[in-house]
């Protein structure tokens, strides 16, 4: 068996992939076989060749990054993946891991980090960089309570699909702070912060605070 690991490159921006490309390609034991444009030419590409790996990108025209790793691996595909956005929000976070990925960078993350996510994920591990990860323990643990809460009153129900995330920004809000305060108090960025506010605003069907107020008081959710 080689000990060449060979990767298909998928990004819609030519110099990000000429960037990866020459990173990568600095290191003996990694060749970049294919580089593809959108997640459909990346499922061909994959197909044809079977690379050991496919870093993909998320937003891309035609097919995006996550549903071209869903869709791999629904089809059986030997091919790990890893996948590589300048995103950090909690939901691109879960719909990949949901998807299948094996690993989850963003594209400011060092050369050594990324050689080491490579290897980790080659050898059948997961790699999540240090932001990454603490979305989803943060997850994980605030799902666990969800459960164990929904458990013992079926008034806590959740009609509106509201993400574990949206619903602790949402208690946030309520309070009183702002996006800036938020955004300090989780972790996050401020604009992942803007995005759950908006969503919370667009699912729960309401226009300003007091109404978002009293509709959550009205489905006790907070």
């Amino acid at each position: 068996m080689s000990s060449t690991i060979s990767i298909v490159l998928a990004d819609d921006h030519s110099l990000v992939r000429d960037g990866i490309r020459s990173l990568l390609e600095e290191e003996k034991d990694l060749v970049v076989v294919a580089e593809v444009s959108n997640g459909k030419e990346a499922i061909d590409i994959v197909e044809e060749k079977k690379p050991d790996l496919l870093i993909i990108d998320i937003r891309m025209p035609v097919m995006n990054g996550i549903d071209a790793v869903e869709f791999l691996n629904k089809k059986g595909s030997t091919t790990k993946t890893i996948i590589l956005s300048m995103h950090d929000s909690e939901e691109y976070i879960l719909k990949s891991v949901d998807a299948g990925a094996n690993g989850y960078l963003l594209k400011d993350t060092g050369k050594v980090e990324f050689i080491k996510a490579i290897h980790t994920v080659q050898q059948g591990g997961k790699y999540f960089s240090g932001d990454i990860s603490n979305v989803l323990v943060n997850n994980l643990l605030h799902n666990k309570t969800a459960s164990e809460t929904v458990k013992t009153s079926k008034n806590n129900s959740n009609p509106f699909d509201l993400t574990s995330k949206e619903l602790q920004v949402l208690e946030l809000v309520l309070t009183g702070l702002t996006n800036k305060q938020i955004s300090e108090k989780l972790q996050n960025s401020k604009r992942t912060v803007e995005t759950h506010r908006f969503n919370l605003m667009r699912k729960m069907e309401v226009k300003n605070l007091i109404d978002l107020s009293k509709k959550a008081q009205q489905y006790n959710l907070v």
